[in-house]
């Protein structure tokens, strides 16, 4: 674990996750942002589909990417169809696997969740995927998170990605009781203190866990490659809202002027991911409305 010394060097060096950039001073400094657009499968169904299904979805309606889900994945190969089919089959759809949700306990159980954690990591990059969502499954809320402790625990992790391929991204859930604010993440990727650290912010989450998307200008565009989109209602306090009550971005409250103006600042490549769990969009036509949700999401992109 780090030692108070060893994390204020950790703050000289990355600023809070490399926050407070000298590009900030300077406007014309700011490389170009290209963003791609990915579709997360749960947004189009309740009831999980068939992996070949949500591809099929995602290449009709004009996706760059797809946010595979482990157990969908999981599925796959325990019916007996291989890894190298699939990976073949993205490949002749045009389409990446931006990134794969799963809930491995590597924060709450070193050892099983580690294990976990590189069961799902190989399976991912065997397909071609090149991320992993990394959130806090598993840990109690009966006690505050050692974010010193979660620091030095992410620094391992992000070791295995590389030995896997398959880089995580440090997530944190609005709803959490133990990980619900994005300066706890900022803190946690700070004292891991390692140049590939990523975090995965969401819409949703941010307000659901009161954090400022004013924030967002405070950190380096290195940070950020994969972001949740997605939108939240005005006619609820953002602590009685849940996952349902997501949106397609656009149609809600969130503050899309500021969010793009701010990722754009960043530069570099962003993936913007389409999440939602409405349960009024799952009665819709699976393509119709990952269609939808990519026009939302262009749409908010060049405000």
């Amino acid at each position: 674990m780090a030692t108070r010394k060893e994390f204020l060097s950790i703050i000289g060096i990355a600023g809070i996750g490399t926050m407070m950039s000298d590009k900030m001073n300077s406007p014309s400094a700011y490389p170009e942002t290209k963003f791609r657009f990915c579709l997360n499968t749960s947004t189009v169904s309740k009831k999980p589909l068939d992996i070949i299904r949500y591809i099929d979805i995602a290449t009709e309606a004009g996706y760059d990417g797809i946010e595979i889900w482990i157990r969908d994945l999981k599925q796959y190969l325990d019916s007996g169809k291989k890894a190298a089919e699939l990976k073949k089959y993205l490949t002749d759809k045009n389409l990446t696997v931006e990134n794969a949700i799963g809930f491995a306990p590597w924060l709450a159980d070193r050892e099983s969740g580690f294990r976990q954690m590189k069961e799902e990591m190989e399976m991912a990059a065997a397909i071609g995927g090149k991320r992993i969502a990394a959130p806090a499954s598993g840990v109690k809320g009966d006690k505050p998170l050692d974010l010193f402790m979660a620091g030095d625990r992410y620094r391992e992790l992000l070791q295995l990605g590389r030995e896997t391929g398959v880089m995580p991204q440090f997530e944190f859930w609005g709803a959490s009781d133990v990980l619900w604010h994005i300066g706890q993440a900022l803190m946690i990727v700070a004292v891991a203190g390692d140049k590939d650290a990523r975090i995965l912010p969401d819409v949703y989450h941010m307000f659901r866990g009161g954090s400022s998307f004013d924030t967002l200008k405070m950190i380096d565009g290195s940070l950020i490659e994969i972001f949740h989109f997605n939108d939240y209602i005005s006619s609820k306090p953002g602590k009685e809202q849940n996952d349902s009550d997501r949106v397609y971005p656009g149609d809600g409250a969130a503050p899309f002027k500021e969010i793009i103006s701010r990722l754009k600042m960043m530069g570099g490549e962003k993936v913007l991911s389409l999440e939602l769990f409405n349960e009024t969009y799952w009665k819709e036509d699976p393509v119709s409305i990952a269609k939808t949700g990519l026009k939302k999401m262009k749409s908010v992109s060049i405000l």
